[in-house]
């Protein structure tokens, strides 16, 4: 299962997101709900530094996958916090549709990324 993690500064907006382990919705390859989910993540990382110049920090495991965070240090302006936003509700709705292979969850804590 897909564990996505995203965490929430004071202001309510997310500063950072650990998404963990492998959908197993269909054959390596052909897995539609992991295609989904690096599409939209990887997007998004690669649109925030495009559209908003925002360098996070980057974790990911390019090997064997199934490992991908990003955090930001400095806080987040109104554009990477609603690309931020816009990849935490595409995720729900990927959950929404494939319950048994992704959970996307907000936590307390702060995340760390290894």
């Amino acid at each position: 299962m897909i564990k996505a993690s995203f965490h929430q500064n004071s202001d309510k907006q997310i500063d950072s997101f650990l998404i963990k382990g492998h959908a197993d919705s269909g054959p390596y390859g052909q897995d539609l709900v992991c295609a989904a989910v690096s599409a939209v993540t990887i997007g998004t990382i690669n649109n925030l530094e495009k559209l908003t110049g925002a360098s996070p920090q980057v974790v990911m495991d390019e090997v064997n996958g199934g490992h991908l965070g990003c955090q930001f240090d400095k806080a987040v302006s109104h554009d990477t916090a609603l690309l931020l936003d816009n990849l935490f509700w595409v995720l729900k709705d990927i959950e929404g549709s494939y319950s048994k292979n992704i959970e996307v969850q907000v936590q307390k804590n702060n995340i760390d990324l290894d």
